[in-house]
């Protein structure tokens, strides 16, 4: 139940735009944009840090977007992103 909780957190944090980011967070695939790889986050302890773990792979990757797919954990959490140019 929890798993559920933290992913609608984390989906609602991913719909927000960062203008700091090179790749930005989408609830979908922008069309026209293939997918280019995943990417995961580990041992975060907020979901701020966890979401900007994965913007910086996503940035440092080339990506233009990414968005998380899955968010789990407690204490330290781990999430999944799909990274899409």
């Amino acid at each position: 139940m929890k798993s559920i909780k933290y992913f609608a957190i984390a989906a609602t944090l991913s719909m927000a735009s960062f203008a700091t980011f090179a790749a930005q967070a989408v609830s979908q695939p922008v069309a026209g944009e293939q997918k280019i790889g995943v990417v995961t986050a580990n041992g975060a302890t907020t979901l701020d840090s966890l979401e900007n773990n994965l913007a910086n792979q996503a940035k440092e990757a080339g990506a233009s977007s990414y968005r998380i797919t899955s968010v789990t954990g407690n204490n330290l959490m781990s999430a999944s992103a799909v990274l899409y140019k």
